[in-house]
């Protein structure tokens, strides 16, 4: 076996601590990167590690790839992968079950590769499953004892940090699952809506796109650019409930046919409202028509008053509707289109949006402005 070093109850009690209260955030993340950067940070930490890494299974393969790693050789691992039951790490991946390795060169499943690759020098280490309830997901080890050797203790804290690791994979892979399956839905949804106008082709993904381009440009956090995103592609979803008649019109409308498409945002609006996950958009689909004097539709929201993400869009619709062309206009270029949105800053406009899609133009950082 091994001698062991006793550890001072205060600095146990000291790791616990840390361990729960990275666990509380590991369980409280829907980052998968985030999950596994805490994953090796904590464990390096918790147990006394030189180094510790984060290898996954590639559910096609069956092989392990390092997802993450600390110490200064933790970049390298990158470009490694072990093949099915290679190595200590693979051997724990295939058979299950935890283990501390005393003297990892004297152990015959050790693979050599991975110390040639980095020119780093594997002694000893701690390898654990890393699982969901459904599946193996791959292993967590932490690498050379900074003092004395690991121990069960060490052994125990990992695993249980492995548990909590693995659940937070699980959870946060099966909701970026369900992020893209409403993705896909709410873009298929938006697409088919435009086979119903001919001069709009494009429409919704040019609009994501600078609204996008805007939103990253104001440095909104993730969660306010998922919203924008979904924002974006459903903004004129409530054409749907607007008669053929009026919205393929091949001229200008008449008063009362430009107050039936006037009604889009209040109906886009109402069908969200159906959907629960779909709910905080409605902002944004009910008020990128809104001007920023007070003078828009449907609410005559002004200023602040109207969201965020509605000032956004309506700069980017704002933007593609001039410079596409129309039955009863062709297109502006886009120096023209870009004046017409300076002249109207502060008044339709919110004068921060415009400010920032200038700038992006000028930096040539939209990518549908060549």
């Amino acid at each position: 076996m091994y001698a062991s070093k006793p550890v001072h109850r205060t600095d146990e009690k000291s790791k616990l601590h840390s361990l729960m209260e990275v666990a509380a955030l590991i369980n409280s993340s829907l980052d998968p990167a985030e999950i596994k950067r805490l994953a090796v940070e904590t464990a390096t930490r918790c147990v006394g590690a030189d180094a510790a890494s984060l290898l996954l299974l590639d559910p096609e393969t069956d092989e392990l790839y390092f997802e993450a790693a600390t110490g200064e050789k933790g970049a390298q691992l990158k470009e490694i992968r072990l093949k099915p039951g290679q190595g200590i790490a693979g051997w724990v991946a295939r058979r299950g079950g935890a283990m501390i390795i005393d003297d990892v060169r004297g152990d015959r499943r050790f693979n050599a590769e991975v110390d040639r690759t980095t020119g780093y020098e594997t002694r000893t280490m701690i390898v654990v499953p890393v699982a969901s309830k459904e599946r193996m997901l791959g292993v967590l080890q932490a690498i050379n004892k900074k003092e004395g050797h690991f121990t069960d203790d060490d052994l125990e804290m990992l695993e249980t940090l492995a548990h909590q690791v693995g659940a937070a994979i699980e959870n946060a892979l099966l909701y970026q699952e369900q992020r893209e399956t409403l993705l896909g839905v709410t873009m298929a949804f938006a697409e088919a809506l435009e086979k119903r106008d001919d001069y709009t082709g494009g429409h919704t993904r040019r609009v994501c796109e600078y609204s996008m381009a805007i939103g990253r440009h104001l440095e909104l956090p993730e969660d306010q650019l998922e919203e924008l995103h979904l924002s974006a592609i459903l903004h004129d979803i409530g054409k749907i409930g607007v008669p053929d008649r009026v919205l393929q019109k091949p001229g200008k409308l008449d008063p009362d046919e430009s107050a039936e498409m006037n009604r889009h945002p209040v109906l886009g609006s109402e069908i969200l409202e159906h959907v629960k996950s779909l709910r905080a958009m409605t902002g944004g689909v009910r008020h990128h028509h809104e001007k920023y004097d007070g003078s828009g539709y449907p609410d005559r929201k002004k200023g602040e008053e109207i969201p965020l993400m509605g000032r956004i869009i309506a700069v980017a619709d704002a933007f593609d509707a001039m410079t596409s062309t129309r039955p009863y206009r062709t297109a502006l270029n886009h120096e023209s289109a870009l004046n017409e949105l300076a002249s109207h800053s502060g008044k339709q406009f919110d004068p921060g949006v415009v400010d920032a899609f200038m700038e992006l133009y000028k930096k040539g950082e939209l990518s549908c402005c060549p």
